[in-house]
């Protein structure tokens, strides 16, 4: 496949990306922005986030630890269900009954300014690295595709991107993101499915041979029960996956915020526990995906990359077949970065304005406006600056350094809203930021020491200390309410 034509897919999806934001959000004002007026119904939210949940990590990364990590990824995606239920049936009814626009005003009411600012913080800096990361992923692989072939340097691959990020979002935000989501669950499904028919027939295999061949592979195992300290056992990951879905969905400005679009808490609920569902089959696609992309690598006689998440790219766009998979690997790329960068920057520009910087507060719609919109650009430059870091210290492959980054940043946050919902106590309020750091630093020590004292690895579970340390800090400046 020929960056031209590389190019010239791109170009033409977000062609029509720039057309359905335009269409959807050009009459949206603040509170559209924010939380798209409250007027989403369920079912558009609910195939939204099929998509939503699904980012260039999952569509490139996924399938390529199916070789190391074998099917054990679905072992924390079992975890996810139960946590969608808790994110639906706890969280969902106090947020609407606070009407929220930012989540983390919820600390505020429980706790006091500082916890509130605290968990805002906490958010940002989580889904700033987060999101970088996820852009990351995508655009070493256009720099691969595209601009290596051209001599253009890495730091302008990533500031197009984010231009072109900023630019799609810059007027509608959740608003827009809804349909936008849906056009994204559209592309990437249609890409996944055609992906893997294509691949079945470069294997020269029927889809029951295909099928046979996957479960017969040692790379589909799916339960590690044996060994307790590796960091594959099965209530480790499970645990891990509950606890990871309720931090980095149900606390999450990003994600809720279009689960909060919708017009009611039961229909948020009713949109959350379908997505679960749903999102049990997509993952499970992209592992059986994996599996073939690496047959497909040993019958076509490919060279291995050194990374992981090239494999997707290598079979796609130069393992010899035909010219529709690269254009699908490109589509299903292009669709999942852009959708999940824009609802990132949507995020951190909603929490940043109205949490850190209390814009809301004014009550001037002009001031507000202008406020947002320079929050808009600094938060995509910072995503911009972060992607750089990435591109000269990522080693791993980048869904476990999500989920790695995720175990110490979602941490405090999950802590104090489990407090908040569990007891009635109130906490010294000042002494909060001092709790919300300590924690994460005594959770990496004991991940350490429990490895060289036991031989005992956490893993992602490590976000259940974290909590759990956050949650003794508090208890300790708690009193009577």
């Amino acid at each position: 496949m020929s960056p031209i034509l590389v190019i010239i897919t791109a170009l033409a999806y977000i062609s029509v990306l720039f057309f359905v934001a335009w269409r959807s959000g050009r009459k949206a004002d603040n509170a559209g922005f924010f939380s798209g007026n409250r007027r989403t119904p369920w079912y558009l939210a609910a195939f939204a986030m099929i998509g939503a949940a699904m980012s260039g990590v999952t569509f490139i990364s996924v399938p390529g630890s199916v070789l190391r990590d074998g099917f054990s990824y679905m072992q924390m995606v079992l975890g996810f269900t139960v946590g969608q239920f808790v994110v639906a049936y706890v969280l969902i009814p106090a947020f609407y009954r606070l009407k929220v626009v930012s989540l983390y005003e919820y600390l505020d009411d429980r706790f006091g300014v500082c916890s509130h600012r605290t968990g805002a913080w906490f958010f940002f800096i989580s889904k700033m690295l987060g999101a970088a990361l996820r852009v990351y992923v995508v655009s070493a692989v256009m720099q691969l595709l595209v601009f290596d072939r051209y001599g253009i340097p890495f730091w302008i691959n990533a500031l197009v991107t984010m231009a072109f990020v900023w630019l799609y979002t810059r007027q509608g935000g959740v608003k827009s993101l809804i349909w936008t989501d849906m056009l994204k669950t559209a592309c990437l499904i249609a890409s996944l499915v055609l992906s893997i028919g294509f691949i079945i027939r470069g294997l020269d295999l029927t889809p029951g041979e295909a099928l046979a061949a996957v479960r017969t592979s040692p790379m589909s195992r799916v339960f590690f029960f044996d060994d307790p300290s590796s960091a594959y056992y099965f209530w480790k990951k499970f645990a891990a996956g509950v606890v990871m879905l309720i931090a980095m969905t149900g606390l999450d400005q990003d994600m809720m915020q279009r689960n909060m679009s919708c017009r009611s808490s039961h229909d948020a609920q009713k949109n959350i526990i379908l997505t679960a569902v749903s999102q049990i089959f997509v993952i499970l696609l992209f592992l059986v995906l994996g599996v073939l992309l690496y047959l497909y690598v040993d019958h076509a006689g490919l060279t291995l990359p050194e990374k992981s998440d090239q494999v997707f790219s290598l079979v796609a766009v130069n393992g010899g077949l035909p010219v529709a998979v690269g254009i699908l690997f490109v589509v299903g790329l292009v669709s999942s970065t852009y959708s999940a960068a824009g609802s990132a920057l949507t995020a951190l520009t909603t929490s940043f304005t109205v949490d850190i910087l209390s814009a809301t507060r004014l009550g001037d719609e002009t001031a507000l406006t202008r406020t947002r919109q320079r929050v808009h650009v600094a938060m995509a430059l910072g995503m911009a600056l972060l992607i750089l870091v990435f591109e000269y210290w990522t080693d791993d492959s980048v869904i476990n350094l999500v989920y790695k980054v995720a175990s110490y940043t979602y941490g405090p946050l999950l802590g104090m809203f489990a407090f908040g919902l569990c007891c009635r106590r109130r906490v010294r309020d000042g002494w909060m930021p001092l709790v919300a750091v300590i924690a994460p630093v005594m959770s990496g020590l004991l991940q350490e020491w429990s490895r060289e004292r036991w031989g005992y690895e956490i893993g992602f579970e490590l976000l259940i200390y974290n909590a759990a340390f956050t949650m003794a800090g508090m208890l300790l400046l708690s009193k009577k309410r």
